[in-house]
């Protein structure tokens, strides 16, 4: 994972490195400059968007705080209600009488007590209705007040009224049926909210009646209602079995129905106000909702927040758009006035061209007291310091030649060296030292081919005879325990090679090869040749032990470091007493890459304790008498 990141690292470096100095700067304008305008604008727009939604939640949360004020203002009248209504002495008296009245008492009754009950408790005109359903037989009912329990018998929350014990129950139900008789004509069902509550005789335990105090479902909930609210929202109630109660007409339930809408919503039998999110038929919702224990409602305040989310939305994309606009236009005029800048330093660009093609005598027309201007004073400087060191460099070649010459003129002559070996000899073999003889005459042969140095050029088979003169002196040293095999075809005796540049590898070979810490008691030493495509392909591989995979890599990559960084690295392995800086590799490899290309040389390939294989890569060419093909 790590080598990955490092290899990422290196190739996004390399691309940038290869990027021009304008694109440069225009990437830094805009990551400077562009990239921070267009964070804050978003920031900016993310934090209006917040804010538009927050505004939005707070203004429906508080028409749901007001409806609720509304229901608990209006719970509260209704039980004032119903606690003035059991608290009349006149009505109770009449409601827990033993006797049966005659008429004139009860005219009497009707006219003085009962209308004023009547006219003191529907005073509120918030008030549908208010009913006192008795079981007592000797009382008569007063319509539309006073009324035979049998009437309620029937209703589905009349054993659960009984089962409170005095205390409240509220109701949400259709009423119809109580002042109307099966045989009157069409009626029409009005919702109302209900306070029913039973009332006792004095002794407490004696069942005597129930009481219901009435209004209707759309003035107890006003705001669920009414037709001031906001089209884009609507509140809505849900009784204790699951029944809705809303203004179906409202605009919010054109494309969406409400109970299509609230099977998004999981209500809680929390007082606490809950948001939630959702969304339906292609628009998006928020639904506050509210539980109402007294009640046993949920109150719930349906907002379509599709209109605002598409105003944040546009405004979005066109803050997009502008920055884009912005971008290009400021990319643009950033890049009309690097150029003007950048124009100077393209003259300097060209002018070095014209130097590294080999015309060292160019015009730099760069002028001005500025870095661009400095930059090109110093480089008509350095052009004029290169131009004396060149000629310096002339004549100092022209002197060391004649020194040369000189010199030459005073060495031994090499033919008294090849005489003198060759009377070795045959002195050698007149004693019968055979071995001598032999060893004599592979070191005269490496001699005539080391300093007869007419050409840098030779044949395979003139360096192959080499390295067999160098097996077979070395052979002396170590007792006959070197071989040499051989495993060229015909077609590439011929293969034009550097001269000396198979001996170092094979004298490497040897050296690491038969150390004494090695191990080896004998070494192969094979070198194979092909030919592959237009390349000859020559492989030089020992027997010996092998190298360390930590050391094949520091040779590998000394071939062809940076001469500072292999002379440092060689200082610290020279320190470290360890042998093999792999300098006679490096200098094969270098006499390579100058006579042929980068693309050839030589690689080394090991396992330790194993082989050890150096492969060197040349142009296929043919030595034909002198010439190659």
């Amino acid at each position: 994972m790590a080598r990955a990141g490092r290899q990422l690292t290196a190739t996004v470096r390399e691309y940038a490195g290869s990027l021009p100095l304008q694109v440069k700067l225009i990437a830094s304008f805009v990551l400077i400059i562009i990239v921070p305008v267009v964070l804050f604008a978003w920031y900016t727009l993310h934090g209006v968007s917040d804010y538009s939604i927050r505004e939005l939640t707070k203004k429906n949360e508080s028409i749901l705080d007001i409806e609720k004020t509304n229901i608990r203002n209006n719970m509260e009248l209704m039980e004032w209600t119903g606690q003035m209504a059991l608290s009349n002495r006149e009505m109770v008296d009449y409601l827990q009488t033993q006797e049966d009245m005659d008429t004139a008492w009860l005219l009497e009754f009707k006219t003085k007590t009962f209308s004023m009950f009547q006219n003191f408790l529907f005073n509120n005109p918030r008030i549908a209705n208010i009913r006192l359903f008795n079981n007592n037989p000797y009382v008569h009912e007063f319509w539309p007040v006073i009324l035979n329990e049998s009437r309620i018998k029937t209703k589905y929350w009349y054993d659960t009224v009984k089962q409170q014990k005095g205390m409240v129950w509220w109701e949400l139900q259709m009423d119809r049926s109580v002042l109307t008789n099966s045989t009157a004509g069409p009626f029409v069902e009005i919702p109302y909210v209900s306070l029913l509550r039973e009332f006792k005789y004095p002794d407490d335990t004696t069942h005597n009646g129930i009481l219901e105090v009435s209004m209707e479902l759309e003035n107890f909930f006003n705001k669920t209602f009414g037709s001031v609210q906001d089209p884009t929202s609507r509140l809505l109630v849900v009784g204790r079995n699951g029944v809705l109660y809303t203004d179906r007409g409202a605009p919010i339930y054109g494309s969406n129905t409400p109970e299509s809408l609230l099977k998004h919503v999981k209500l809680t039998d929390s007082e606490a106000n809950a948001i939630s999110a959702f969304s339906e038929g292609g628009q998006s919702y928020l639904a506050l909702h509210t539980y109402i224990p007294m009640l046993d409602v949920h109150l719930v305040n349906l907002v379509n927040r599709t209109d605002t989310l598409a105003d944040i939305q546009r405004t979005r994309g066109n803050l997009v758009i502008m920055i884009v606009v912005l971008v290009a236009v400021l990319s643009l005029l950033s890049y009309f006035m690097q150029s003007i800048i950048l124009k100077r330093l393209r003259v300097l660009r060209d002018s070095m061209k014209k130097v590294r093609s080999g015309d060292f005598h160019v015009d730099v027309p760069v002028t001005g007291s500025d870095e661009v201007g400095e930059l090109g004073h110093h480089y008509r400087q350095l052009l004029k310091k290169i131009n004396e060191l060149i000629v310096d460099q002339v004549n100092r070649q022209a002197a060391s030649k004649e020194a040369e010459l000189r010199s030459l003129k005073n060495q031994i002559d090499s033919h008294f060296l090849y005489n003198t070996l060759e009377n070795l000899k045959m002195l050698a073999e007149i004693e019968g030292q055979y071995t001598i003889s032999d060893s004599l005459t592979s070191l005269g042969g490496m001699m005539r081919y080391s300093l007869q140095w007419t050409r840098g050029h030779v044949r395979l088979r003139d360096e192959i005879q080499h390295i067999q003169n160098y097996m077979a002196i070395m052979n002396v040293r170590y007792d006959g325990r070197l071989e040499l095999k051989l495993d060229i075809p015909p077609e590439c005796m011929d293969q034009e090679v550097l001269k000396m540049s198979l001996q170092p590898i094979v004298e490497n070979a040897v050296k690491h090869g038969m150390d004494g810490e090695s191990g080896v008691s004998r070494l192969t030493v094979t070198v194979s040749a092909a030919n592959r495509m237009n390349e000859c392909v020559i492989e030089v591989t020992d027997s010996g032990a092998g190298i360390p995979e930590e050391k094949l890599r520091m040779l590998s990559g000394m071939l062809r470091m940076e001469e500072a960084d292999y002379q440092e690295l060689r200082s610290r392995v020279q320190k470290g007493g360890r042998e093999g800086s792999g300098i006679g590799l490096r200098n094969v490899d270098h006499r390579l890459v100058m006579s042929y290309g980068r693309e050839y040389g030589i690689r080394i390939e090991s396992i330790e304790g194993s082989f050890t294989k150096v492969v060197m890569t040349l142009p296929q060419l043919i030595l034909t008498r002198g010439e190659n093909i």
